[in-house]
């Protein structure tokens, strides 16, 4: 059976009860010539423990696009990061959706069998994904749909296609159900000040002194932000509805079994009645670790009393006493607008910032808040370090900005073993990414690569791993437009009362009702992350969220510029580079044949050379300014008009003739590099003498005798006479 639904800007095609008919849920859908197949399966047996056992997969076919996978092995393996993070998209939608008590392992899995490059493939397999979950036997009430804007010319664009996107200074990805949201991703997109780049001035002086970084950043405001979410949620309703219209009457009728929350009313109010004030002095141990050691200390006591150990299980008590916990937590807020430390609603905890820590990084900064810490590094590389990854449609990207976030388990007092990244841990860096990408000239000559290691974990993690990325990127001698602060918000609700939290420690994420996370300047707001465990949430309280947070942000921001004007750069470890412009026609001149020049280049001045054939620009990159400053001499001697240039600066032809093995010289060192001195012999040709080869520290005009011991390929290598 086939529907066709006509929806923000779309025309989706489903073809229900034909393909996958042995799982629980299966759509097959199409817009244009993209195909998706969404499928979802569930075990028939619950599991015992208190849980939602849900697995989200998205999978890109590499034959969507007409494409063979690359590489050794000729078969799709393991996700992409971006397929890992497309189903955690998915993933945070849908999970609200599931009703409580059900706890059936259940699997949701989204094929791309055609791609089209005009296609969103995250928006499309998010409605897929939902459409196939709503036709299933489980309980779903409603069907979510998930929309894209973007910001073009100061108008916001409903699901732009992918040009279009490529024009937008915005990228908000939201989902919802009916008039509801349900999960937020959103990052502000830089836009290039063609006027200043296009300047024939030198590129470091249009960087510091040409470019406008309020026209760059491209941050929203609050008002923005909302008028955008507006737009989404109009839209959002309209798809759930139709949806629902149109796959209502082919829903499956569920016969599951729903675990029922039996709580012990008996053991419940014994606890309440004689545990409230350990569990009250329980709470306040602040670390997840400390915190659960006490509860099962307060179990453990209960269990030696006859009353107790009589009639119930270990896990019954501490059952009833997390139960209790939670509600002192909530109640506490709400009826005190006190927090489990002691803060209150608004007020965010202590913040200490260290930077440049350590000496022989580019750049580094310690970031503690609370028992929150992060050490986040910066590493500055060349054109060749940048980041290679294939995508479906497109062809190699190459990423210059990385951010790369690991959660190990001591920083939770965790004895786990150290593993790959899992999801988590691409999601938060991906954060994290977005939220500092805006404030990075995307014409900054290096490749930027910045690692958060956190050091301990009480909530908001990948907001400290923000807020230690933009200070060590200035520590690094980055050049950012603005600093940029990150903080994570929480709701408590009940009723027709809430209570909006600001710096949320990891108790009132895990007993709290949203996790709403916030980045951006002080002008704006740069990346914008929300889940909602209740089902939804309206305008108004979202509004107030988001002003709130904008006053924590500011609030720190003014703590980072205290530290940021304290930093002292490690400018004796900071690559060095030299970026120049030649006559294109040149460029074959400076790589040589088969590149014999260029690598000779390499090797002598311990550089590395990269180059644009098109626009003719040559970027020298080396860790010793000398050297730099020597290749770059090398490299327009060569490209010279008359291209006659110092014989001492010309490569020999004839090395092998004019010297012998043996010989000997009183040489003079000329350049000194990571591995050796290059010593002159005679008329202009130098020599290595390999770092192994002397002990005592050289320096440049220093002279030795030095003897010829091998010639190789027009090189010399020397030794100590």
């Amino acid at each position: 059976m086939q529907y066709k639904i006509e929806l923000n800007k779309n025309t989706e095609i489903f073809d229900i009860d034909k393909v996958a008919k042995q799982s629980s849920g299966a759509v097959l859908m199409r817009i244009k010539n993209c195909v998706l197949l969404a499928t979802v399966a569930r075990d028939s047996k619950a599991v015992d423990e208190d849980f939602l056992p849900l697995t989200v997969q998205y999978i890109e076919k590499a034959y969507a696009a007409g494409k063979i996978p690359g590489g050794y092995i000729k078969r799709e393996t393991k996700p992409s990061d971006l397929e890992t993070l497309t189903a955690r998209i998915i993933d945070r939608s849908l999970r609200p959706l599931f009703p409580k008590g059900y706890n059936y392992p259940t699997q949701i899995v989204v094929m791309v069998l055609s791609a089209d490059k005009d296609v969103d493939l995250q928006v499309a397999s998010l409605n897929a994904a939902s459409v196939a979950l709503y036709l299933s036997d489980i309980p779903i009430k409603a069907p979510v749909c998930g929309v894209r804007i973007a910001r073009i010319n100061d108008e916001f664009v409903l699901n732009p296609s992918s040009e279009e996107l490529k024009q937008s200074t915005l990228d908000l990805f939201v989902s919802g159900v009916k008039n509801e949201l349900l999960m937020i991703e959103m990052r502000a997109l830089p836009s290039i000040n063609s006027d200043a780049l296009s300047m024939n001035t030198p590129f470091a002086d249009v960087l510091v002194n040409s470019l406008s970084f309020d026209q760059l950043m491209n941050e929203l405001s609050e008002d923005e932000t909302l008028e955008a979410l507006e737009l989404a949620n109009k839209a959002i309703e309209n798809g759930s509805n139709a949806y629902e219209e149109a796959f209502g009457k082919h829903k499956k009728t569920s016969s599951l079994e729903l675990r029922v929350e039996n709580e012990n009313d008996e053991l419940l109010l014994f606890v309440e009645q004689n545990c409230e004030l350990k569990l009250k002095e329980a709470i306040n141990q602040m670390a997840k670790s400390e915190r659960a050691d006490e509860i099962n200390k307060i179990a453990k006591e209960l269990l030696e009393l006859d009353i107790i150990s009589s009639k119930y299980q270990e896990d019954d008590v501490i059952k009833a006493l997390n139960s209790f916990k939670r509600k002192i937590v909530r109640a506490q807020i709400l009826d005190e607008g006190k927090r489990a430390d002691g803060r209150g609603l608004k007020d965010v905890r202590d913040i200490s910032i260290e930077t440049n820590i350590l000496p022989n990084a580019h750049g580094s900064c310690l970031f503690t808040r609370g028992q929150t810490q992060a050490l986040v590094v910066a590493t500055l590389g060349s054109d060749s370090d940048a980041q290679l990854y294939d995508t479906l449609i497109d062809d190699t990207v190459s990423e210059r900005f990385m951010v790369n976030y690991n959660f190990p388990g001591f920083s939770v007092g965790e004895a786990s073993p150290i593993k790959a990244p899992g999801r988590r841990e691409l999601g938060h860096g991906n954060l994290a990414k977005r939220a500092l990408y805006p404030s990075v000239d995307e014409n900054y000559p290096y490749v930027i690569r910045l690692v958060s290691e956190i050091l301990e974990s009480n909530g908001s993690s990948s907001m400290a791993t923000v807020c230690g990325g933009s200070l060590a990127l200035r520590a690094a001698g980055v050049n950012t437009q603005k600093l940029v602060a990150g903080v994570a918000m929480g709701l408590i609700f009940d009723n027709d009362r809430y209570a909006i939290l600001t710096d949320i420690m990891g108790l009132e994420d895990h007993d709290g009702d949203m996790d709403f996370k916030v980045a951006g300047s002080k002008d704006g707001i740069t990346a914008l992350q929300m889940d909602i465990k209740l089902g939804g949430i309206d305008s108004k309280t979202l509004k107030e969220a988001l002003y709130q947070a904008r006053e924590a942000r500011v609030y720190i921001l003014d703590i980072m510029q205290k530290a940021n004007d304290e930093i002292v750069v490690n400018e004796d470890v900071l690559p060095k580079l030299e970026l120049f412009s030649v006559d294109p026609s040149k460029i074959v001149d400076i790589i040589g044949q088969a590149g014999k020049t260029i690598k000779e280049i390499i090797e002598k001045f311990g550089v590395s050379v990269d180059l644009d054939r098109e626009k003719g620009e040559v970027k020298i990159a080396g860790n010793q300014n000398e050297q730099v400053k020597a290749a770059k001499d090398y490299i327009i001697s060569i490209t010279s008009k008359d291209n006659k240039f110092d014989r001492k600066k010309s490569p020999r032809k004839n090395i092998e003739d004019e010297f012998s093995i043996g010989e000997e010289f009183l040489g003079v060192v000329k350049s000194i590099t990571g591995f050796g001195a290059f010593i002159e012999l005679r008329d202009g040709v130098d020599g290595l003498l390999h770092i192994s080869k002397f002990k005592d520290k050289l320096k440049e005009n220093d002279k030795l005798k030095v003897k010829i011991s091998e010639i190789k390929n027009g090189k010399i290598a020397l030794d100590l006479c």
